[in-house]
């Protein structure tokens, strides 16, 4: 990993703009979960720690339309850059990240590039794609989960998918284990969202349902409710919950183990994506700690 920040701060760098360099490091600090799996998978690979800053860079401009399209002001805990430094210059600091990791990604394989870049446009259709369905209450299971394959999902499946191809591994198996491993560990985020306080969190609890997002645990909850308390769900999505209606929501959660069936799922991938990875102990021990965050 020593040499995977030493990669980012040279592209950085590259860059030759100091307000730049101030601004990244405003971005400094997260899991990089994307950068380890690359390390995991291909660790004796001479461009993985490369393939992984660039993976990163690319994750971190995401993070940073994202902020400007969700108007947040946290991130990690922190003011998000959109918040400090305005929403114009957030924009324009993830397309100055875009178009580095980019500019570096022509020189690995054209298989490797074509997965990365083709994941990019994913995720970007699979952001258009979460804004689109906030606009009303969703409560089609799989067309969430298709925005969150999308959204979330595909620049870890690329990443896993294209660090296998470096390091002459089963590409398709290491694909769907970053796809899975995407997958619960976005559905896990969902849970913690309701089941967490806003210290933990860094941002307010219920914040997705108060963005509009209508994630797995309401989406479940949506279907067993009788007529009456359906249409009260649907008034209080994307509106400021006062503590009554959050301890109403969450009191019939726990009635109808929504959580519960929401991390049986994730439970469910997880278990799959460690089928397609038997021998790989550090993987799996991966998949194990993200699931274990929720309880």
């Amino acid at each position: 990993m020593q040499r995977v920040e030493s990669e980012i701060a040279r592209l950085i760098q590259e860059i030759e703009y100091d307000e730049v360099t101030r601004l990244f490091k405003m971005l400094s600090g997260g899991k990089r979960l994307r950068a380890k799996l690359i390390l995991k998978i291909a660790p004796t690979h001479k461009r993985a720690p490369l393939l992984a800053a660039i993976v990163e860079l690319i994750h971190g401009a995401s993070l940073l339309h994202d902020d400007v399209i969700d108007e947040a002001t946290l991130r990690r805990g922190a003011a998000s850059v959109n918040a400090t430094e305005g929403s114009k210059t957030a924009v324009m600091l993830g397309d100055i990240l875009y178009s580095k990791a980019f500019s570096e990604l022509v020189f690995f394989e054209r298989d490797i590039a074509k997965i990365i870049s083709s994941s990019v446009t994913a995720l970007s259709k699979g952001e258009m794609m979460d804004v689109k369905m906030a606009h009303t209450f969703n409560t089609d299971e799989e067309k969430y989960l298709e925005m969150l394959h999308l959204k979330t999902a595909t620049l870890i499946e690329a990443a896993a998918h294209s660090a296998a191809i470096l390091a002459d591994k089963d590409p398709l198996s290491y694909a769907l284990y970053g796809r899975n491993l995407g997958l619960s560990f976005q559905i896990i985020d969902d849970i913690l969202d309701i089941t967490s306080d806003a210290a933990t969190l860094g941002k307010p609890a219920m914040n997705d349902f108060v963005e509009g997002k209508c994630t797995l645990p309401y989406i479940y909850l949506y279907k067993v409710l009788n007529e009456e308390d359906k249409e009260k769900l649907i008034t209080l999505h994307a509106k400021d919950l006062n503590e009554q209606e959050s301890a109403w929501i969450l009191e019939k959660m726990q009635e109808y183990k929504t959580i519960e069936k929401s991390f049986e799922l994730a439970q469910k991938l997880s278990d799959e994506a460690v089928n397609n990875v038997k021998n790989d102990e550090q993987l799996i021990n991966i998949l194990q700690t993200m699931i274990k965050r929720s309880y």
